[in-house]
């Protein structure tokens, strides 16, 4: 008996399937994570920042060296998110804001169409990178949890509350707009693209309930030139840019070139598979475009990994704690597959986990992380590779058959 053998053995004892397991374990590692950053929580105090500047009416994007280092990158409506927890004692709020967080993701990943099985493996698989981002207190885990409630929302034709998740991560963040990739599932287009509109409207101009028009108004400029001074400030720094990107520029330690030249050819390998949507007949043919009940359950999936993948992948913004957004698309990637996993595909997830997830950790060898990982963001490599090689299997193989993901 192989070691992957004596590994999923373990984890089909009941324990480790147990609902109120998992329930319990990603309710204690938000927990853990406050009792640990009690003294220094730097990130939630940006955010927590937000409410109350918004209500002083002072700038979002300044520097406030008595409160905090660094500054603010969310956008105005994040006021609005982060106000019920500001308003709380502060390490109070800063444990209820990554309870928040974790359950948000937790209840994601149990909305998704597929079975029992399937979800245990996601949330154990995920168990450790979720921690990495509650000890950096990420809104990031909420983006991932927005994108798999846009899939599930659109997969249960709850387009209207689809384009509420797709507007709550692009006005927060930006990542959020990735969820129009889901546009193509949807069976309602027309409906669809009008929520979209009213939920833009609404969270363009929520914010003001706080202050006024002008001063929300100048704070969306300020985000803007917040967003383009950071992307600058990326391309070299220690612990910003881990993406494929960032890998590319560190490992070259190249300047004079465009994040084009990877950013086009990874949009036009991240467009193919939909080619399968309006040319297969086993798809829907030109039907893919108008409904999706045609689009085989594990194809839709992996186009979401895809793009959980690619956001991450292809962003200059990505951090370390952002991963638990790639992450997420690993699982799907690996477990989605309406075929038998082989050798080669269980070695890219050992690596994913090992240098992906754990190299941040105190139990990675801390000469390789300081010395290799860190400097040449190789957290990126094992994604990358797994991302390509999705895009291959998404073009050429076969999602129609194998077997039954949805729980039904």
């Amino acid at each position: 008996m192989n070691l992957i053998t004596r590994i999923q053995d373990l984890l089909r004892k009941p324990f480790f399937t147990d609902r109120r397991t998992l329930f319990g374990l990603w309710l204690l590692l938000p927990i853990v994570a406050a009792l640990m950053k009690i003294t220094k929580h730097n990130n939630y105090l940006i955010f927590r920042g937000v409410f109350w500047h918004t209500l002083q009416g002072t700038s979002l994007y300044a520097e406030y060296p008595d409160e905090y280092f660094d500054t603010n990158h969310y956008g105005p409506f994040f006021s609005l998110v982060i106000a019920p927890f500001a308003v709380m004692p502060e390490w109070v709020g800063l444990l209820f804001w990554l309870i928040a967080l974790s359950m948000f993701l937790y209840v994601a990943i149990r909305k998704l169409p597929v079975s029992w099985g399937f979800q245990v493996a996601i949330l154990w698989f995920c168990a450790h990178e979720q921690l990495t981002a509650l000890f950096m207190s990420q809104y990031n885990i909420a983006i991932t949890a927005g994108i798999v409630l846009t899939f599930v929302c659109i997969h249960r034709e709850r387009d209207f509350w689809a384009a509420f998740f797709i507007m709550l991560g692009t006005f927060v963040k930006l990542y959020g707009i990735v969820g129009l990739a889901f546009f193509f599932f949807s069976k309602h287009k027309g409906r669809f693209v009008l929520s979209l509109l009213f939920w833009a409207a609404v969270m363009f101009v929520a914010p003001m309930v706080l202050s006024n028009p002008e001063y929300v108004l100048s704070q969306y400029a300020g985000w803007y030139e917040s967003l383009t001074a950071k992307n600058a400030e990326n391309l070299f720094a220690g612990g910003q840019n881990i993406s494929l990107l960032g890998m590319v520029r560190k490992i070259s330690g190249c300047v004079a070139y465009s994040d084009l030249w990877l950013i086009i050819p990874g949009m036009v390998l991240f467009a193919l598979p939909y080619l399968r949507l309006i040319l297969s007949s086993r798809y829907g043919g030109f039907r893919g475009l108008g409904y999706s009940s045609d689009v085989p359950i594990a194809f839709r999936l992996t186009t979401m990994a895809s793009v959980l993948m690619f956001t991450v992948l292809f962003s200059t913004g990505s951090e370390s704690s952002t991963y638990i957004i790639a992450f997420v698309g690993v699982a799907l990637w690996f477990w989605a597959a309406p075929w038998k996993r082989n050798r080669w595909d269980i070695a890219l997830m050992v690596f994913a986990f090992l240098l992906s997830s754990m190299s941040p950790s105190d139990l990675f060898p801390a000469y390789l992380r300081k010395e290799w990982v860190q400097p040449y963001a190789l957290k990126a490599l094992p994604v990358a590779i797994i991302w390509i090689q999705l895009i291959y299997e998404m073009c050429t193989r076969d999602y129609t058959d194998g077997r039954k993901l949805e729980d039904v």
